[in-house]
């Protein structure tokens, strides 16, 4: 009887269920920022490649 009235009280209990339900959330938003930030490295390699390129000319050019 004492094993059937603990496991309703376990099942009732609901003290977890914030902790669940906010890491579930974290690990949405962990998620959509990767594949976020994956989506957008190309992007920001090609500008840095672009300024890398700029100050390459401007020193050739300054350089003559």
């Amino acid at each position: 009887m004492l094993i059937k009235v603990s496991l309703y009280n376990l099942w009732r209990d609901e003290d977890g269920q914030d902790f669940v339900e906010y890491s579930l959330l974290l690990a949405f938003l962990a998620l959509v920022t990767i594949s976020l930030l994956n989506g957008s490295a190309t992007s920001i390699s090609g500008i840095w490649q672009g300024i890398s390129n700029a100050f390459a000319g401007a020193s050739a050019s300054s350089g003559s």
